[in-house]
C-alpha cells in the first residue's frame, strides 16, 4: 500500500547508484524523497526539508554520517527526525557510535529494498501509535517531564534531551522504584523490530544522569535500572 504523500524521507548516501535505487523505491511507495551526496550537505538539506525520517551512510566525504547525525539532531526543529543507518560498517564500535547520536535503526548493507521498506513502515506505525495516546506529565521530584514538548524541566529550568535519552528518562519516571532490565528497556525505547546492543542501554543511562544529576536513576546489579524516590 502507498505510503502517505507527506511523509518526507531524506536519503544520505556519496554512492549515485544506492541513492538512485533507493529513491526510485521509496518514490513507488509514495514518499517524498530528497537526497545528499555527504553530510554537510545532508546537514543542509534536512534543515530546508525537515524529513520526518533520514537515511544515512556513514562513511562519506567532507563529513560522515555519525557527525551529520548529531549536527541534525542537535536542531530542535529536527530532533524528532527518526534515522536509520545502512552503511558497510560491521564494527560494533561503528553501530554504537550510531545509536549514540540518536540513531532508530542500523543496517549492514547489502540490503532489499523491500526489506528496508519494511523497517520504515514499522517505524512510522510506532510513531503513528505514540502521536495517538494521551500525552502526559509527570511531576517528580524535582522534575517535571512533559512528553507533549518533549522537554525536562528541573526545578523550572527547560532541559532539551536527545529523543531516546528522553523516552528513556520517562519511561522509568513513569513507573518510580519499579526496577527494569536491559531487555525491558530495550523492547519499550527501542522496539523489538531493530537489533540494538545492550550496551547502548548502558551509555544512555549514563548521559541522562549527567543531566539530572546522580542518585535518581539507580543500577541493580545483576537485574537493571529503576528511577528512585
Amino acid at each position: 500500500m502507498a505510503a502517505d504523500i507527506e511523509r518526507k524521507i531524506l536519503v544520505v548516501d556519496d554512492e549515485p547508484d544506492i541513492v538512485e535505487i533507493l529513491s526510485y523505491n521509496l518514490q513507488k511507495e509514495g514518499y517524498n524523497v530528497k537526497t545528499a551526496n555527504d553530510g554537510k550537505q545532508a546537514v543542509g538539506v534536512a534543515k530546508e526539508f525537515h524529513p520526518e525520517l533520514i537515511i544515512l551512510d556513514i562513511m562519506m566525504p567532507v563529513m560522515d554520517g555519525v557527525e551529520a547525525c548529531r549536527q541534525i539532531k542537535e536542531n530542535p526543529e529536527l530532533t524528532d527526525a527518526h534515522v536509520i543507518f545502512l552503511t558497510a560498517r560491521a564494527e560494533e564500535y561503528s553501530e554504537v557510535a550510531a545509536f549514540d547520536v540518536g540513531a532508530d535503526d542500523y543496517i549492514v548493507k547489502p540490503v532489499k529494498p523491500r526489506a528496508l521498506m519494511k523497517r520504515i513502515e514499522s517505524i512510522f506505525k510506532r510513531k503513528n501509535k505514540s502521536s495517538s495516546k494521551k500525552k502526559d506529565v509527570i511531576n517528580i521530584d524535582k522534575f517535571s517531564i512533559d512528553k507533549s514538548s518533549y522537554t525536562l524541566y528541573i526545578d523550572g529550568e527547560a532541559k532539551t534531551l536527545p529523543k531516546k535519552e528522553f523516552e528513556l528518562l520517562y519511561f522509568l519516571a513513569e513507573s518510580p522504584n519499579k526496577v527494569f532490565n536491559r531487555d525491558d528497556l530495550l523492547r519499550n525505547i527501542w522496539g523489538t523490530d531493530v537489533y540494538v546492543l545492550a550496551r547502548t542501554v548502558d551509555v544512555h543511562i549514563r548521559r541522562v544522569r549527567e543531566k539530572i544529576g546522580e542518585g535518581y536513576i539507580k543500577t541493580v546489579k545483576g537485574v537493571g535500572y529503576k528511577f528512585e524516590i
